[in-house]
């Protein structure tokens, strides 16, 4: 544990949310979970206790260690009165720029004057984000992958007013969770999505246009480039909305057509078929 940002805050009891909470419980940080919704909060413990009982049925961590990390976490739907005393911020709430944009302003105006302020947003720009605030030149992405807990990857975005110091502490500190930080500049789509949405795009597209079925298409790039998960296969876990809402950042972002989002994807999400979490997608997971 890194003693200057002992105590963090984590706001956003999602899938990503709660990921990030666990981690950073599990390498001894006093984590406080914030989220609107008090049932939110009560799932994304048990979800963090479940985790961490796969964990131990693999013999990776000890009983002791379970209990040692859930007692590490508290929650609280008060966001004003939980970030007083915290050394970071990170948010993780739903991709949505108008969201984000309220919840740093009510970082900014609540945190210490020290604190650094992250986000977990895996496109919107983070010079933009830091633009609400008066410390823009401490607000900084923290790019986690899921599942948080077993993917090694956290791009590491700095946005234009960033600081070298805080890009290094932020560095610092995600190697001391586990993981390998990548440092990456403030444009549309940083380095993991501005690659991957375009293929999957191109999956969805493939599939439209009627050159192959959906079990051909995943089949070809998991046996063909060795991917471990077929392109619709991953875009149902990460949920259709949130391809969709990517690609139109990268669309806008750039104003370039090669982003256009495919008529099926925004059709499925019109739909409300958002994949995994819908229950059906380009898959159906109903059973």
């Amino acid at each position: 544990m890194i003693e200057k940002y002992s105590k963090v805050a984590v706001i956003g009891a999602g899938t990503m949310g709660n990921g990030i909470a666990h981690v950073f419980a599990q390498t001894g940080y006093d984590v406080t979970l914030i989220d609107i919704n008090a049932a939110a909060l009560e799932r994304a413990v048990s979800t963090i206790s479940k985790n961490l009982d796969r964990m131990a049925a693999k013999e990776k961590i000890t009983e002791a260690d379970k209990a040692a990390t859930l007692k590490q976490i508290t929650t609280s739907t008060d966001l004003a009165g939980s970030l007083k005393d915290r050394d970071l911020v990170v948010e993780a709430a739903t991709e949505n720029l108008d969201l984000k944009l309220k919840i740093f302003r009510d970082m900014d105006a609540n945190a210490p004057a020290g604190a650094i302020l992250a986000t977990n947003t895996s496109s919107i720009s983070i010079t933009k984000i830091a633009a609400v605030t008066k410390r823009p030149s401490q607000v900084i992405g923290m790019h986690f992958m899921n599942p948080v807990p077993v993917m090694l990857l956290i791009e590491v975005i700095r946005g234009f007013d960033t600081t070298d110091a805080v890009l290094s502490d932020i560095m610092e500190l995600s190697k001391d969770l586990g993981k390998v930080p990548v440092e990456v500049n403030d444009y549309p789509g940083f380095v993991a999505n501005r690659i991957l949405m375009p293929m999957i795009n191109e999956a969805i597209y493939t599939l439209y246009e009627g050159v192959a079925g959906k079990e051909e298409i995943d089949t070809v790039m998991k046996l063909g480039m060795n991917h471990p998960m077929g392109p619709l296969t991953l875009a149902d876990f990460i949920g259709l909305d949130v391809c969709l809402a990517i690609l139109e950042v990268l669309y806008t972002g750039f104003g370039n057509p090669k982003y256009a989002p495919c008529p099926l994807l925004v059709n499925m999400v019109n739909a409300g078929h958002l994949g995994r979490k819908t229950g059906r997608g380009f898959y159906d997971y109903s059973k």
